[in-house]
């Protein structure tokens, strides 16, 4: 075998995952299908935005360390082989694997004594074992004493892989001890403490983390929408909370979603013993464009010809990932009203208009994603200046620090003449 190891994905997870354990001296085998992925690598150019990982890219390139190749089999060439492809769900709640099975099914013929397949993918609980199943049934080797099979769950947050690779403990769960150690002696090579486990409660952890966090953010979505009914401020019942109180913790309203968080409750929804409550919490979240739309109309009115700004494609602050955001779903609510719609993002890949442009003339201004740019206090100056007299101001996150989800331009004017501090409690980032 060639390579110490081959990664099979080159995305958000699978490519700065490839760049660290080349750098950390060990010969990569990066795999993907996608043709233009592997010309910006082999260009020495990110596919994405990720912090640091450019100079690192350009590091392991002069290296020699990592090699890439288009098919899933040529991964067989290493002992070592990590799976860091998709997992969406579908529609109707259902784990959609068929990426992860592909794969498995490329290598099939090609595995041999002495090879471990590492699954890094977010998959399901019992997909460990039904990998190792189908590789017992399919060439009948002992998983454990011929071939060794583990779950190994990417946990890094977007835009802090190269902070937490090192340090954030690395939860490692095998069929058998033997599969749980050759695992945790490739993952040892990052630096990080390793957690070893079972396969299926390296699974539930996993899924469990993103759930914890989808219902977590769901609660003050919700406590948002109580208080438009009654006529309260979010901010100030969330401070009352929190404010000096051993249990609170509340945290801040916002758009909730991205790749993880927005899918993964389908991983137990799919098999629970609640049904329903996980996809209540799901339903939570995706009714925050609806509820800022309605919100916008119940205070001026049909927005036919009328001019919306939106703030924020990404699904995260000052992240390039627009996966599974939710921004494009309040735009389409936003068209379906025959608003005319302008979009901002400094960050997005998808072209954008610059901020002056988007909310020139104005009528509505809705901060979809906390990006930092936001938050300046130059930028609401510059909204006021430059949108519609009565503009109205929509920001669940506080990103202007106004403490209002729904406020206009004039009265946004009149804060900042008091000098009331543009940089106040923000809300904290989703993903």
């Amino acid at each position: 075998m060639s390579y110490d190891l081959s990664i099979i994905g080159l995305g958000r997870v699978g490519l700065p995952l490839a760049l660290c354990f080349a750098d950390r001296g060990l010969r990569v085998l990066g795999v993907d299908s996608d043709p233009d992925v592997l010309e910006a690598i082999r260009a020495q150019r990110m596919p994405f935005s990720e912090a640091g990982t450019q100079a690192l890219l350009e590091r392991v390139a002069a290296s020699g360390r990592l090699e890439l190749a288009a098919r899933a089999a040529d991964a067989a060439r290493a002992a070592n082989i990590v799976i860091t492809l998709g997992t969406p769900s579908f529609s109707h709640i259902e784990t959609d694997l068929r990426q992860v099975r592909a794969a498995v099914d490329d290598l099939l013929p090609l595995l041999r004594p002495g090879h471990s397949l590492i699954l890094r993918s977010t998959i399901a609980p019992g997909t460990t074992e039904f990998v190792a199943g189908y590789l017992a049934k399919q060439r009948g080797f002992r998983v454990g004493e011929d071939v060794f099979v583990a779950h190994a769950p990417e946990r890094i947050a977007a835009g802090r892989f190269l902070e937490e690779i090192s340090t954030l403990p690395c939860i490692v769960g095998g069929v058998g001890d033997a599969s749980t150690e050759r695992a945790a002696d490739l993952f040892a090579e990052l630096g990080a403490p390793i957690v070893r486990t079972s396969a299926v409660q390296a699974e539930l952890a996993k899924i469990w983390t993103n759930i914890l966090r989808y219902a977590t953010f769901a609660l003050p979505n919700l406590l948002m929408m109580d208080c438009e009914r009654y006529g309260a401020n979010v901010f100030e019942v969330i401070d009352l909370i929190n404010r000096d109180y051993p249990r609170g913790g509340m945290a801040k309203p916002g758009m909730t979603a991205g790749s993880c968080l927005r899918k993964d409750f389908a991983f137990s929804e799919e098999r629970s013993n609640a049904p329903g409550m996980l996809l209540a919490v799901s339903r939570v979240n995706e009714a925050v464009p609806l509820f800022l739309v309605e919100g916008v109309k119940r205070r001026i009115g049909e927005l036919s010809s009328r001019k919306v700004a939106v703030l924020g494609l990404t699904f995260k602050r000052d992240t390039d990932d627009e996966r599974d955001s939710l921004s494009p779903k309040l735009i389409r609510m936003l068209e379906r009203e025959l608003a005319d719609v302008a979009v901002c993002d400094p960050h997005a890949a998808t072209p954008t208009q610059p901020l002056d442009e988007a909310v020139r003339d104005a009528d509505v201004v809705i901060v979809a994603t906390n990006h930092s740019e936001f938050e300046r206090p130059d930028a609401l100056r510059e909204i006021i200046a430059r949108a519609s007299s009565d503009c109205l101001l929509v920001d669940p996150w506080n990103a202007f620090g106004t403490a209002q989800v729904f406020l206009y331009a004039s009265e946004a004017a009149a804060l900042l003449g008091t000098g009331a501090p543009a940089d106040q409690a923000r809300g904290v980032a989703r993903g």
